[in-house]
């Protein structure tokens, strides 16, 4: 059965922000995505405590495209380890669940 999962990414800008989004529902891998207002991240990278302004991204997919989605992401990202981090989604209205499976399906072979 398909889950679906919910897909949280942190960009340096909003343009690379958009750029992520932009190709990840174009090419189906998320049915939708949002882009939060700047947020404050701390994290450690390369041995040295870090404090960056970033836009969040939340992207709804399923289980069946996330290798797909991920390859996507990095692809367009700039970060040398972009966060990704696939969360199920344990429940929700049917129907926009169901959007999210039909949204994201992969093309026929006859397409």
């Amino acid at each position: 059965m398909t889950q679906s999962l919910e897909v949280h990414v942190t960009a340096g800008s909003r343009e690379e922000a958009e750029k992520v989004v932009q190709a990840a529902v174009e090419g189906r891998f998320a049915a939708c995505a949002q882009i939060s207002a700047p947020i404050t991240s701390t994290y450690w990278w390369q041995g040295k405590l870090e404090h960056d302004e970033e836009f969040l991204v939340i992207m709804k997919t399923t289980d069946e495209r996330l290798d797909e989605l991920v390859a996507n992401i990095k692809a367009n990202h700039s970060y040398d380890t972009p966060e990704i981090v696939a969360v199920p989604i344990v429940g929700g209205l049917g129907d926009y669940l169901t959007w999210i499976k039909e949204e994201t399906a992969a093309p026929s072979s006859d397409e």
